[in-house]
Formats: C-alpha cells, structure tokens, sequence
C-alpha cells in the first residue's frame, strides 16, 4: 500500500518514490457500459478532499466560459497476422510509423522468421488483403516493411487490422470501436487517448448546451507511452517524441478562455503536453505542428492547463509522474490509495480521475 509522505517536491527524483501496489483483479480487462457510467474520483487539488461520483456527474464540474480540451487523434488497428508467401510462417506485426506512402516502421514477433526480402500476406487473398516485404532490420529490432502498391490501404487496414490493445488488457475486444473516442477522427495513434472514452455524444451535447467550449488538438499516442522507465533516476529518462498539433481556432479558444479568467480543462495527459509544449516553444499559444518529447514531473510549473480528466496510471510511469506534478505528490498517492481502496478500476478501460 501507499504510504505518501510529506516529501518536497523537488526531492522526488526516483522512480521508486512513485510505486504503489495495485491488485491484480482492478486492471479493467473491458470498458463499462454505457461510457459515461464510469466511477469518477474528484480529487481537489489545493485542499487534498475526494469525493466519489459517476463520469456524467463531470458536467457539475464545469462552469460556463470554461472549455474542455480533446485529443481527437484516432488509433490505427495495427496489429496484422502476416503468413511467410514461401514458408507458410506466421508472423504479428504492429505498424508503428508511416515513414512514407507504403513504407511502415513495424515491430514483428517472432523476429526470426522476418528477415529482409521475406514477404507476406496479410487478410483473405480471396477478398480484402494486402503484400508486404521486409526491407531493413533496425539497430533496436524494428523493421521496415514496405507493402504492394494498394489503393484503399487504410480501408483494407480497418477490415483486416486488430486494435493494438495494451500487453495488460488480456481480453479480445468484442468490438473495437471501445477503443476509440466518439470524436476520434484522426488516423495515427498506436494507443488511445483513454481519458476521452468516457465521453458519449450526449454528454458532450449537454456540456456544449451549458455554455462549456470543446476545443480539439492532435497528439498520435506512441507505443513508447507504454514503455517503463529503466532508469531509477528519473532525470536519466528520455521520453519518445510524438507528432503534434495545436489547431489555430483551438489556440484561440484557450487564450479567450485564460482572458476570461475561466478554466482550461485538460482531457488527458496527451492535451496537456500538446499545450504545454506549445507554451514551452513559442513562450504562447499559437498554432503549432511538429513532435514533442516533454517530460513532465514534480517541479514543473504549468503554463496553460487548469484542471485535468485523465485515467489512473501505470505505477512508476511518466503518465502518473504527471499527475503528480500537476496535483502534488501527497495528493496524487492519497488518491490512488484510496481509489485501490475503493475498488475503482484501473488503466485504459478503468474508470477517471478529475483534479480540479
């Protein structure tokens, strides 16, 4: 169990000081229904006080003049069974990055038995497929995989493509559209923006009708947001970079709203370093496109975010690092204690957290 102490924030440098013990049986193996029947954990950030609600309580959260920020960025069903043309062979592939029309970054297992010059058949040859050949064998494993010129690629994609469900997620997904926001529109995340699943379109239509603005950003989510951090002392870690974008009519709803004197809520980790990182490059928010890399921890002084919705966190992830800055550390860890307490339900289909 947590046992948070009053620890100076500036003092918090180890991945250690951010584990906690989670039961096994509180990993959400599928998402409730309907979305917004999720358990909500309002944690106030000045005072430390928890209260229990349902998501579609969130509304009560929110004032009129506030806006609510979204990623919109839509996850890719990446995961493709790939049988060897000539040997018969049976290989997974994930396809982690378009690097050009055709040509992916991919991660293969078993590696062996993907060699460059082999080549594949992906689907039904009798109806939706498509052919692939491994070109090159990267320094960390990864392959680059160039497919059969197709036209349609990305709707063969949706047919024959399984969701890239987290390694702790050990149920199939019945229907894969769980695994996308209602608003996801987007191609190119490797993992969903899971704070946002909790979202229906009627809650998003009464939050509107209440006078609350949606703003949306892009931010494609990595598979590196699920890679541990090694390294004991946090400072050592190198975040992976993620291809980003700050619309100009979304930097303009953010500056009314500071102007306003109201709230910018953040809907996810993944908003919160797209604005942040606009913030850190252009010292505003303005319209921006590019990567980030952003590392934020206890002693990050935040810029632009008021208020954050996001999920409960892996134990010594960079994602629960976040909250800590945002929230205090003292904070952050009373609540996963008491959420593990309570039995809430963790991790991308688990229930929210909304630090207000």
């Amino acid at each position: 169990m947590i046992n948070p102490t009053n620890i100076n924030e500036n003092m918090l440098t180890k991945k250690s000081q951010f584990y906690y013990d989670l039961p096994e049986n509180l990993i959400a193996q599928k998402p409730v229904e309907p979305r917004d029947s999720s358990r909500l954990l309002v944690l106030n950030k000045k005072s430390g006080e928890i209260s229990h609600k349902k998501f579609f309580d969130i509304i009560d959260l929110l004032n009129p003049g506030d806006c609510l920020i979204l990623n919109n960025s839509k996850v890719l069903p990446a995961r493709l069974f790939g049988k060897n043309i000539s040997t018969g062979a049976v290989v997974e592939f994930l396809l982690l990055k378009q690097i050009q029309t055709g040509i992916w970054e991919t991660l293969v297992k078993p590696g062996k038995k993907a060699k460059p010059g082999f080549k594949f058949l992906f689907g039904d040859k009798e109806s939706v497929f498509l052919e692939a050949e491994i070109k090159e064998i990267l320094p960390d494993g990864n392959r680059i995989i160039k497919f059969d010129a197709v036209t349609n690629f990305f709707d063969k994609l949706d047919s024959i493509g399984q969701m890239p469900l987290p390694p702790y997620i050990k149920e199939k997904l019945k229907d894969k559209n769980r695994y996308q926001t209602v608003y996801a529109k987007d191609l190119g995340s490797a993992a969903a923006p899971t704070a946002g699943l909790h979202f229906t379109p009627e809650l998003l239509k009464k939050i509107k009708e209440k006078g609350i603005n949606i703003g949306f950003v892009t931010l494609h989510v990595g598979l590196g947001t699920f890679r541990p951090v090694k390294d004991d002392d946090i400072s050592n870690h190198k975040m992976h970079s993620e291809y980003f974008v700050m619309p100009k009519e979304t930097a303009e709803l953010i500056n009314k709203t500071k102007k306003l004197g109201k709230k910018v809520i953040s809907v996810g980790t993944t908003s919160c370093r797209v604005m942040e990182s606009v913030f850190k490059k252009l010292g505003k928010i303005d319209f921006y496109e590019g990567n980030t890399d952003i590392f934020i921890r206890p002693g990050y002084e935040f810029k632009v975010m008021d208020g954050l919705i996001t999920n409960f966190h892996l134990p010594e992830s960079t994602l629960i690092m976040l909250v800590c800055a945002f929230a205090g550390y003292n904070n952050t860890m009373n609540a996963y204690k008491v959420a593990v307490k309570e039995n809430y339900r963790f991790f991308s289909f688990g229930d929210a957290m909304a630090i207000v």
